[in-house]
């Protein structure tokens, strides 16, 4: 290592109280002799413990028995989310609204996204409703454990647009060590075998096994996982759950007007797709400091900053794509249906 790294010190130390997740980035968190003392699983620990008191706060945000199928499965589902009128009025609205695109390969995928930023809500009136409505803000809110303002997109999966190796994302994984919230409203219906979304049920709760597991890939995953693991997204065979004392995967084969909204700090993934198939849903995330003991004071969530977020993220890497990379290239614009283009594999 460089001696002039240790310079970095202050910054490793300091992010062990943040969300900072990557093993191979922090020395700190990556090293197999903390680990082995316990500070990967301390993380943990802290940050489960911070987000079960948080929802605590938040619980009147949601029903009682929204409350219980979160407890138990880690994810609600809400079918007929919308009247069937009201769904079909917000789908066409969406499906045919043209903006600028953004798009990712991974493996044989693309995910698209566009930005639910102030030009597509005042275009899409109805999708804007949606999302700022109290039921979606309040599962939002309890799933994630904070009362902040979720980032929005209508997002559409692309599943076999080349021949390149399986898209990595139907791997079974966590998506970081803490809490975290993911939303998925389907509006196209969605097959079992073409790219469901998927998700081992309480698998979000840390027991003794799940906080065993953990202490064990910590100690291998700076240098001895694969990639996505040493960035902090542990992977899991389907074959480890029933040591963990999980159940197999449920896949969302749903149709159109479903509503799932799930703490992906459990293990979730994308389904395979045995054929060309597209899913589009609006899609929003969540994901603050876990450290953090209040539930709100965020100045992101401020109305004329929140829904410009995903713009001034892509715009930063695009500015300083040598540094951060930037995995999201511009495609222009493109409505969510539109089929792939011919370079895909690019």
């Amino acid at each position: 290592m460089n001696p002039l790294r240790y310079l970095l010190f202050p910054w490793w130390l300091a992010e062990l109280a943040t969300g900072a997740k990557a093993f191979s980035d922090n020395p700190l968190i990556g090293s197999p002799t903390l680990n082995r003392w316990g500070l990967h699983v301390g993380r943990v620990r802290l940050a489960a413990a911070l987000a079960r008191s948080r929802r605590r706060r938040l619980s009147a945000l949601v029903s009682t028995e929204e409350r219980a199928a979160f407890e138990r499965d880690g994810f609600v589902m809400k079918r007929d989310f919308l009247p069937p009128e009201e769904f079909a009025r917000l789908r066409a609205e969406a499906l045919a609204y043209k903006g600028p695109a953004r798009e990712m390969v991974q493996g044989d995928t693309i995910t698209r996204r566009m930005a639910l930023d102030p030009a597509a809500l005042d275009a899409m009136p109805r999708v804007r409703a949606l999302v700022h409505g109290a039921k979606w803000r309040g599962l939002m809110r309890y799933v994630g454990s904070f009362d902040s303002e979720p980032i929005g997109y209508i997002q559409t999966i692309l599943a076999q647009v080349n021949d390149r190796e399986p898209d990595p994302q139907t791997a079974l994984h966590a998506d970081t060590f803490h809490a975290t919230v993911k939303a998925f409203y389907f509006l196209t219906d969605v097959a079992e075998d073409e790219g469901p979304f998927v998700y081992v049920p309480g698998s979000h709760r840390m027991t003794p096994r799940r906080l065993g597991w953990e202490k064990e890939r910590s100690l291998r995953a700076r240098d001895g996982l694969d990639r996505l693991s040493s960035r902090g997204s542990l992977r899991i065979g389907q074959e480890e759950l029933a040591g963990l004392g999980l159940p197999a995967p449920k896949a969302f084969a749903v149709p159109a007007n479903t509503l799932v909204v799930a703490d992906t700090s459990g293990f979730h993934a994308r389904g395979p797709s045995v054929r060309p198939s597209i899913r589009v849903e609006i899609w929003t995330y969540g994901r603050r400091n876990p450290f953090l003991p209040w539930t709100g004071l965020d100045l992101l969530s401020l109305p004329g900053i929140a829904e410009r977020r995903a713009n001034w993220m892509w715009a930063a890497r695009d500015r300083f794509r040598a540094w951060l990379g930037q995995p999201w290239r511009d495609a222009g614009l493109k409505s969510p249906a539109t089929p792939a283009t011919q370079d895909a594999g690019g």
